[in-house]
């Protein structure tokens, strides 16, 4: 079967998501072969090509967008750049895969899901902590009464990033609100969303959101002013009558944890940080315990990558990577669409709204 030939937008070969994730991610699937590379300098793309093995090496996004050598563009640029590199890919009629967030707002995210259903093709957004083996475990042990039923989620996720230490200078832009890839956009997105994944749709909320440092040291560029928020507290319902209670926030000084415990009437379910638990929800290696009544016991989950030595970042992309190749080859739809990114977005409307107003909000 041929392989599916992949051009990466932002493949810096020196750092970056696309050289920690995108690539250990693709290398490990017999069903990729990455065929085209670009970054925003020719020679920084032409050495990019060379360690990663592909073929083709642009600066012009379009040019790597209409190269008939590609069948799907990733995209793995800061925040503000996916719209016009998403619709350069759908008007060449490309399939997607776009990092989250997945807009700078939810009108641009339902520009994007719109173009993209018209224009036939696949499209997947980065929301990777859904194929985390923890996550889909515990997803399939709630569908099959493990807990009984759910009565409440109580959720802690925080990571290190700006914790009294010099910010790295990668992380700066995060810092402005404007960019939508501060602690609420990113952290929370990831969070919330696995949070509906495993219980359901949250009907309506009430916020806080805090910003505790007004100034930060970044690495090599000194003294910034720090404009995005830094704490997230969620209180939350579904139409199920689950009760959501979430706490999500930067600047941890000690190891950055995760901790998803979710309540029924007959048992409990945590989904915890593992050894990687300081690079946030999506990054960390997830474990699953559970209790019905006694000691919490580990409950592995079965692993399709296992045997892949990718590592902890790559792992969980790399598994929506080869859901999303099954898609491609059947015509089905099971990754997180562009649509799914619309409803997180929606959801973080809803969260600003509350804290803006003090007041519960219905999520639309």
């Amino acid at each position: 079967m041929d392989s599916i030939r992949v051009g990466i937008v932002g493949a810096s070969p020196d750092r970056g998501w696309a050289v920690r994730a995108h690539v250990p991610a693709l290398g490990a699937l017999a069903d990729y072969r990455i065929t085209a590379v670009g970054t925003s300098r020719l020679e920084s793309a032409e050495r990019a090509a060379r360690l990663f093995g592909a073929a083709h090496a642009y600066a012009d996004p379009r040019e790597l967008a209409e190269d008939p050598g590609v069948d799907l563009v990733a995209i793995t640029v800061k925040v503000p750049a996916h719209a016009e590199l998403i619709r350069l890919a759908l008007a060449a009629g490309k399939h997607v895969y776009c990092e989250w967030p997945l807009a700078l707002h939810t009108a641009e995210a339902e520009e994007l899901a719109g173009l993209a259903a018209a224009a036939g093709v696949h499209h997947a957004v980065g929301l990777q902590t859904r194929y985390s083996p923890a996550v889909a475990r515990a997803r399939r042990l709630l569908a099959e009464g493990y807990v009984g039923e759910v009565v409440s989620a109580t959720v802690y996720a925080t990571r290190q990033l700006g914790a009294g230490t010099e910010v790295p200078d990668w992380a700066a832009y995060t810092l402005d609100r404007r960019t939508g890839a501060g602690v609420v956009e990113v952290l929370g997105g990831h969070t919330l969303d696995a949070v509906e994944y495993l219980i359901g749709r949250f009907t309506d909320v009430s916020a806080r959101l805090a910003r505790h440092h007004s100034r930060a040291v970044v690495e090599g560029v000194g003294d910034v002013e720090v404009t995005s928020p830094g704490h997230l507290l969620l209180d939350a319902a579904t139409a199920a009558g689950i009760v959501v209670s979430a706490h999500i926030h930067d600047s941890k000084v000690t190891n950055g944890r995760t901790r998803i415990e979710i309540a029924g009437t007959a048992g409990d379910l945590a989904i915890v940080s593992g050894a990687g638990g300081p690079g946030g929800i999506s990054l960390s290696e997830l474990r699953l315990l559970g209790s019905r009544g006694g000691e919490w016991q580990p409950l592995d989950g079965a692993d399709p990558l296992a045997a892949m030595p990718i590592g902890i970042e790559p792992g969980n992309v790399a598994r929506l990577y080869s859901a999303l190749a099954q898609d491609i080859r059947t015509g089905a739809a099971t990754v997180p669409t562009f649509g799914d990114g619309v409803r997180v977005h929606r959801v973080l409307d809803a969260v600003r709204a509350a804290a803006h107003t003090g007041r519960r909000v219905p999520v639309s």
